[in-house]
């Protein structure tokens, strides 16, 4: 029997992380049989971002891919990535939902539930690892390996002892910002072997170039299980390369057992497949050792710099960075992982382009200060704190104890849309986007994100196409002076693009007909430029005064909290926006009567404009 065993990661983690979760089923299912014959401990196939990006993007069904998958690989475990009480959803869900998930997930094909806690909470985990043992799958408790004053060796070991009673089978050490060092691992991985006897399975991006020592230290101190990916996916910010590793454990006391050769054939075939994929690729350095300082994970990287880019601020990437590690300072240092990564990113990019710290504070940062997201684990910003949410209640319990059975009342909510309960737990975890997934789908209307043709590849790396983003145009004798802003995400054959027209913020949406442009980063497109008649910018003024409400960044307008007429005070939210995945209540600035509102539920909307009208008093 091998002495180290490997999880590979190719089917989850390597392509979220180098082409932000693109790959299709259809390119996964061909290889499956030489992946089931090759001896991995584990793949890890499902959780994570897979579930968002194939309703979001794909517009693949994830439980029929899981149950693909569970079909093509007979003799191999699938892993999963499970965020606890979040599931793979972005908030808490009442323990009903979470059981019901587990169980789900398990009997579609899950065999290994990897579980962690972005707070590293336990007290997040437990509902979901006692549902995994119920189902009688294997549990694995994850420890958020990060870097701070708080966090260290003794701090691990005790949140690895607790999951050890909760009755995990194996623990995990999960460094999804490649901040583990090879001593530093050594010594993590010895200490919890001693602590709880348990196996230890070690996960490390390859971000900063380490983690293929961090695995070799984490074997010599005892790991039983490693994380690594197929070299056609691996490395930068993905993981240490699978066919690496087994070549450097060969032979020796830790040797894996795996065929190289047939690695190899695996890796032959990936490499093709991500040729298809040209147009998602990371613009990321095969190795970025600022990790070790800004703390910030790789995926984190490159989803800052695409929403900065859209935003038409991507020279203040590097403000961002520095802004980052003080607001996780500020917020009582939380690893920075999913849902953490995104509240501290959101935060930091608001106070860069607010022009003050704090100025506009989201709502996902409120709850995490009022303990909604769990036990921060240092202490936060007494001031920021105050800043924030006042004085309101910090709640002490467990998050999730505070919201009531709500399986029933999703279930109301799909009715009509769903033909499953697998369906019902699609609407919850995403309900807007599963809504519409599935209204498309009784529609058949599906329909993927396009993938780029390699011709385009190629138009695209020609000088040429690099056009300016601020230039004046001249059209029967009237010239304008445009500054393009950013850019949104592509729908079916239309991309909104945000610009100043004369100072004037407006949204052009540009729709594929049969000319081809060429974006940098976007790849090539048809185009024929239409001003938009929708619900974008049109007719919105600018803003003149304080009672003029606008967003700090381009989002959509997810609810609108007040009614013309109202009267509203200093402070009150008026507006609910999602930007970066997160949710941001927009409140008022005066006290004072809502006059106009210009805004409606499903708005895409940017700044300078005005969104809803207030007469101050």
């Amino acid at each position: 029997m091998a002495k180290v065993h490997i999880s590979e990661l190719v089917l989850r983690d390597g392509h979220q992380s180098l082409i932000a979760t693109r790959m299709r089923t259809e390119h996964m299912l061909p290889i499956c049989g030489k992946l089931d014959q090759a001896g991995f401990w584990s793949l890890e196939a499902w959780g994570g971002a897979t579930f968002d990006a194939c309703v979001r993007f794909l517009k693949e069904d994830p439980w029929e891919r899981l149950q693909k998958l569970r079909r093509a690989l007979p003799n191999t475990r699938i892993n999963m990535l499970l965020r606890g009480q979040n599931l793979l959803g972005y908030r808490h869900y009442a323990d009903d939902v979470v059981r019901a998930f587990v169980q789900k997930s398990a009997d579609n094909g899950v065999d290994v539930f990897r579980v962690f806690d972005a707070m590293n909470d336990t007290r997040n985990m437990r509902v979901s690892i006692e549902a995994v043992k119920k189902s009688g799958k294997h549990a694995q408790g994850a420890l958020s390996y990060t870097v701070s004053p708080v966090h260290n060796v003794a701090y691990f070991v005790d949140m690895a002892k607790t999951l050890a009673e909760m009755g995990v089978d194996s623990i995990a050490i999960k460094d999804m910002a490649g901040l583990l060092t090879p001593y530093a691992a050594y010594d993590l991985v010895k200490a919890v072997k001693e602590a709880t006897n348990l196996p230890v399975n070690t996960h490390s991006h390859a971000t900063a170039g380490l983690s293929t020592m961090v695995h070799m230290k984490a074997v010599e101190a005892g790991a039983d299980i490693i994380d690594c990916c197929n070299s056609a996916f691996s490395e930068g910010a993905s993981h240490a390369t699978t066919e690496s590793m087994v070549a450097a454990l060969a032979g020796s006391e830790y040797d894996t057992g795996l065929s190289l050769p047939l690695l190899q054939e695996i890796s032959a075939y990936f490499r093709e497949v991500r040729k298809k994929y040209w147009q998602f690729e990371m613009d990321t350095h095969l190795v970025d050792t600022r990790i070790l300082v800004s703390q910030v994970p790789g995926g984190m990287i490159s989803n800052l710099s695409n929403q900065l880019k859209e935003q038409g601020a991507l020279n203040r990437m590097d403000d961002v960075m520095l802004e980052i590690p003080r607001v996780r300072e500020d917020l009582g240092y939380p690893p920075l992982v999913t849902p953490t990564s995104q509240i501290v990113g959101t935060q930091a990019v608001l106070n860069v382009l607010t022009g003050g710290r704090y100025k506009s504070v989201t709502t996902e940062v409120k709850n995490y200060l009022l303990g909604r997201y769990g036990a921060a684990p240092g202490t936060p910003n007494e001031e920021v704190k105050k800043m924030a949410v006042g004085n309101q209640e910090v709640i002490t319990c467990r998050p999730a104890d505070l919201i009531s059975d709500e399986l029933d009342k999703l279930r109301g909510e799909a009715e009509g849309l769903t033909k499953s309960d697998e369906d019902v737990l699609t609407y919850a975890m995403f309900p807007d986007l599963g809504r519409t997934f599935l209204q498309e789908r009784a529609a058949g209307s599906l329909t993927p994100e396009p993938l780029l043709p390699p011709d385009a590849k190629e138009a695209s790396t020609c000088p040429a196409i690099f056009a300016p983003s601020e230039f004046n145009v001249t059209l029967h004798g009237e010239t304008y002076h445009i500054r393009i802003r950013g850019t949104g995400h592509a729908g079916e054959n239309i991309r909104p693009y945000f610009v100043h027209v004369d100072g004037v913020s407006e949204e052009v949406r540009v729709e594929t007909l049969d000319e081809v442009e060429v974006t940098p980063g976007a790849g090539a497109r048809s185009g024929s430029a239409k001003k938009s008649t929708g619900s974008g910018s049109k007719g919105r003024p600018r803003p003149t005064h304080a009672g003029h409400i606008t967003t700090a960044m381009p989002g959509t307008i997810v609810d609108v909290l007040v009614k013309t007429g109202q009267k509203v005070n200093a402070g009150d939210g008026v507006l609910v926006i999602e930007a970066m995945k997160m949710e941001n209540e927009i409140q008022s600035a005066v006290t004072g009567t809502v006059v106009s509102i210009h805004v409606a539920k499903g708005d895409a909307v940017t700044p300078d404009q005005v969104l809803v009208e207030i007469q101050p008093e």
